[in-house]
């Protein structure tokens, strides 16, 4: 009788360790759910403390004038191993994208095609103002371009790339008014892979020029990133609310005639 006790009680206290762990593993599952369900519903601001630590992180390292290893393994990748008189032609052009006077005529160029002045209000707007915080910022930061395998010439201050900034400005823009307007998933899709690569090239191609560090790219993305949220959030919406001028052939008086 007393082995038979010891054996159910062995037993229960089996039976009590397992549901304990079954318990516990529900418990992380259920955890592990709640903050992945939590992420995608704060991914903006997640997006936003990542942007925010990536360029806190570097502005620390280019006023302590440290050499980072970023800027060390992309140097190594795509100066001395990639650069080829077959690809510097292609560099050149991605880089020519993000250059703030193409930039600025492909804006007057979108618009004037875009149907209606709200748009081309937004794309203005955004650029001249991404093209400012650039200028700011580089004047604050002073750090020098990187010297010695340039491919360009180029004057003024690095820090944060200008090309990235205006082209994660523009083309990012873009992106959002596709993601927002289209309603056909494919070209949703579609244009926004595109142009997310556009803005991928234009700042390795400042990299491979010589003219920027890995981490004046970097920063330039994160940068405009943030501007970007801001500008989506609080200036696009009343300028996409504010109604149309009255063409002269719409106006009753024209009409009467």
């Amino acid at each position: 009788m007393a082995a038979e006790k010891s054996s159910e009680n062995s037993n229960d206290k089996s039976k009590g360790a397992g549901d304990s762990k079954n318990a516990g593993a529900l418990d992380k599952g259920a955890f592990f759910s709640d903050l992945l369900s939590s992420l995608k519903k704060n991914k903006v601001l997640v997006a936003i403390i990542i942007a925010l630590t990536i360029f806190g992180g570097l502005l620390e390292d280019v006023l302590t004038g440290d050499i980072m290893r970023l800027d060390t393994y992309a140097y190594q990748l795509f100066v001395v191993t990639l650069r080829s008189d077959a690809l510097t032609p292609l560099m050149e052009g991605f880089s020519s994208l993000g250059s703030p006077i193409v930039v600025i005529v492909m804006a007057a160029i979108l618009a004037a095609f875009a149907p209606g002045r709200r748009p081309g209000y937004c794309v203005a707007i955004n650029v001249v103002c991404a093209l400012a915080l650039n200028q700011l910022l580089k004047n604050l930061i002073q750090r020098p371009r990187p010297d010695g395998f340039r491919l360009v010439a180029e004057t003024g201050y690095s820090f944060p790339s200008g090309h990235s900034m205006i082209s994660m400005a523009f083309f990012g823009l873009i992106v959002w008014m596709i993601w927002h307007y289209e309603h056909d998933r494919v070209q949703r899709y579609g244009w926004s892979i595109f142009f997310s690569i556009i803005i991928l090239c234009i700042g390795v191609s400042r990299i491979y020029l010589g003219v920027h560090y890995a981490s004046d790219v970097l920063a330039g993305f994160c940068v405009s990133f943030l501007w970007l949220v801001f500008y989506t959030r609080v200036v696009v919406p009343p300028l996409m609310r504010m109604p149309e001028p009255i063409k002269a052939q719409d106006s009753p008086r024209f009409n009467d005639r």
